[in-house]
Parts: structure tokens; C-alpha cells; sequence
């Protein structure tokens, strides 16, 4: 399986947990996460996918141990089930509701 697929499988599992799943590029440091998860329940995931025979690159290590550091909230993915076990712990019907006065999805 490509790269692409468990990216695309991934922003799937996150959308249909009622979160958004941001393309994260950063034009002046290289290394950082594919994308940045943000989940209805307020948790915000910094995250790596890779294929089985994929490796992490050496910055991004360095990014891995710097979102460590600060306490973020980081994984790497390597595989779509990889992304089920991680996305299994965002159970619908126990999500909050977002405390934001600006919600796009009202009617």
C-alpha cells in the first residue's frame, strides 16, 4: 500500500470522527508531520504516515522528539490498521461538543 493511501485512509478515519485533518507544510523547517488531527473531543495530534518498509528521515526524528519535548501530541502511522487502533479511541457518542461561538456547521 502507498504512502498516499493510508494519508488518504487516515484523513477518512479522522473526518468520520467529526475531525479535520490538516495537509501540515512548513516552508522554512523540513521534518515536520504529514498532518495535524484536530479531534471534536479538543485533543490536537501532530501526525506521521508511513509506509511498512517507510523510515523516518533524521529531522523527522528530531521533530518527534521536539513534539515530546513540549508534551504534543505525536504518532506515527504505518499502516491503515495502524490508523483504526488509533483512531478506535474517538468513540462518537462520548464526543464533546465544540465550545467555539463560531460553529460553520449550524444551519
Amino acid at each position: 500500500m502507498k504512502e498516499s493511501e493510508i494519508e488518504r485512509y487516515f484523513i477518512w478515519a479522522v473526518m468520520r470522527r467529526g475531525g479535520v485533518a490538516y495537509k501540515f507544510v512548513s516552508p522554512t523547517q523540513r521534518g515536520v508531520s504529514d498532518r495535524v488531527a484536530c479531534m471534536p473531543n479538543g485533543e490536537t495530534w501532530f501526525v506521521e504516515l508511513k509506509t511498512k518498509e517507510g523510515r523516518l528521515a533524521p529531522l523527522q526524528k528530531i521533530f518527534a522528539a521536539e513534539m515530546q519535548r513540549l508534551n504534543q501530541n505525536y504518532i506515527c502511522l504505518w499502516t491503515t490498521e495502524g490508523v483504526d487502533e488509533w483512531a478506535s479511541r474517538y468513540d462518537l457518542t462520548k464526543m464533546k461538543q465544540p465550545t467555539s461561538s463560531l460553529n460553520a456547521t449550524e444551519p
